[in-house]
Formats: C-alpha cells, sequence, structure tokens
C-alpha cells in the first residue's frame, strides 16, 4: 500500500502595530507526485475565494495563496487593547496515487488559490462566496462548480461539467480527442462555449429569459414542449418544459446548455 504524503501547513501571524486588511502573499507548497509523468488529478473544495489553476511542463502541483484579513476581525481596539493580529492559515494538501487534495478549513477569510499542475491532469474545483475560478491549458476531466462568481475555462481538452448560480460559464476547448456528454450551465448569466468545428453532438439548450445563438450549421429537430410526470404519495405534478435540440455533424454525445436570465452561444473556432 502506497504511503500518503501530506503537507500541512498552519502559520500564526503576529505584527507590531495595527494590520491593515491588506492581502498576504503565501507560497504554501511544492507537491511531488506518486508516478510524474502519467495523469493525475487535483481536488479543492472551498468557501470564500478566487481559484486559478494553470497547466504547465512541470511533474509537481504547486500552490500559492493569498489570504485576506478576517472581516469579522475588522475593530483595532477592543476594551482598549491595540489588536496586533489575527490567527493565520489552517490549509492542508494531500497526495495519494496522483490525486492531490487540498483542504482549506480557514471559514471566514477569502483565500484567492494559484495553482499549477501538469498538464494532463482533471480537476474537480469548487468555490461559494467572493471569487472566480479560472482554469487554462489542461488535458483532464473538469468538473468545475461555483455560487457567486464565474467559470473561465481556456485552452481545455476534456470533458466538462461547468455549473454556477450567479456569473457566467465561458469555454474555449483547443481540441476534443474523446467526446462525451457534458454539461455547461448557470443560473444568472450567459453561457458561452467554442468547439472545434469538427465535434458531432446531440445539443440540448434552454435559455428562460434569453436566447440561443449558434454559428454551427446545426440541424435542428421539432420544438415541442416536453411534459416530466412525477407520482408520488398522495401527489402528483406535470411539469412542461420547451428545449431547442439537434444535431452537430450528424449528432453525437449529449452537450447541454442552461440558463435561466442570460444567453447560451454555441460557438465553432
Amino acid at each position: 500500500m502506497k504511503k500518503i504524503k501530506s503537507i500541512v501547513i498552519i502559520t500564526l501571524v503576529l505584527c507590531t502595530g495595527v494590520l491593515s486588511a491588506q492581502d498576504k502573499q503565501i507560497d504554501l507548497f511544492t507537491i511531488p507526485l506518486s508516478s510524474p509523468g502519467q495523469s493525475g488529478r487535483l481536488v479543492l473544495d472551498q468557501i470564500s475565494g478566487s481559484i486559478t489553476v494553470t497547466g504547465y511542463e512541470g511533474k509537481e502541483v504547486i500552490a500559492k495563496v493569498s489570504v485576506s484579513e478576517d472581516k469579522k476581525s475588522s475593530s483595532n481596539e477592543k476594551n482598549g487593547m491595540k489588536r496586533i493580529g489575527s490567527s493565520g492559515l489552517n490549509i492542508s494538501a494531500e497526495e495519494k496515487s496522483n490525486e492531490v487534495r487540498i483542504h482549506n478549513e480557514m471559514w471566514s477569510r477569502r483565500a484567492d488559490f494559484d495553482i499549477k499542475v501538469p498538464y494532463n491532469f482533471a480537476l474537480k474545483l469548487s468555490t461559494i462566496n467572493d471569487g472566480d475560478i479560472l482554469v487554462q491549458g489542461v488535458t483532464g476531466d473538469l468538473e468545475i462548480s461555483n455560487v457567486n462568481g464565474g467559470i473561465s475555462l481556456q485552452n481545455v481538452e476534456g470533458s466538462v461539467t461547468a455549473n454556477t448560480t450567479n456569473g457566467p460559464v465561458k469555454v474555449d476547448f483547443k481540441k476534443m480527442a474523446n467526446m462525451s456528454d457534458m454539461a455547461f450551465t448557470s443560473f444568472n448569466g450567459n453561457v458561452e462555449v467554442t468547439f472545434p468545428n469538427n465535434i458531432k453532438a446531440n445539443v440540448k439548450a434552454k435559455s428562460d429569459m434569453g436566447d440561443v445563438y449558434t454559428d454551427f450549421d446545426m440541424a435542428l429537430s421539432e420544438n415541442k414542449p416536453e411534459m416530466d410526470k412525477k407520482q408520488t404519495s398522495g401527489s402528483y405534478k406535470v411539469k412542461l418544459e420547451q428545449w431547442i435540440r439537434g444535431k452537430i455533424n450528424g449528432g453525437g454525445p449529449e452537450l447541454l446548455f442552461k440558463t435561466f436570465n442570460g444567453d447560451i452561444l454555441i460557438k465553432a473556432k
């Protein structure tokens, strides 16, 4: 059995005088992989802050973070005493079989991560408040989730699931080696996805308060409302939804696009 490599970072920040509400840039760690050169996976779920992940030619995961002051500790004085500092980081990481998991347990402070991973990495990233998620130049599958912020994926190649509540979703595929079902969704925001012009896919798209646009020569299906019937103990529910459906280059795996308040743009490159 392979031993788990674990790095724990706990830093106490103490300063003389009064602290200003400035971010502190910190080099967290460099994590070696069990099998350098082979595909891997990064997992990071956090409450507050942005996440930027960039693919590079190296064989390690390199993480930096910018940490903001605790909003709950904004007062510089208390009972006649001067505030000289706040407790620091509580971030840990572990690696096992080329999967790196970063744990951020700073619940009340914003942490903006800047991470480099080898190109052939898959990612599972999520944040909730005060930040966007940006991914550039990786070839693995991506599972990306945000709540109050946007998602931007640039020059990616793997299968993508991208979902946010308040923000845009923008994805630009460099190429697609193996097509599979994918989903791109928002509630308040545009959904804009650019694909290689030779993809083969079935499209399912819906915007309640916006429109759907494409520059693909898409063969559209008849636009009929769809009925969803559900019966549980003591209740019966019927729901009607109308989706735009079509085929690109004869059809293939399903690409789902959905937003409530925004437009959908399906673009060819």
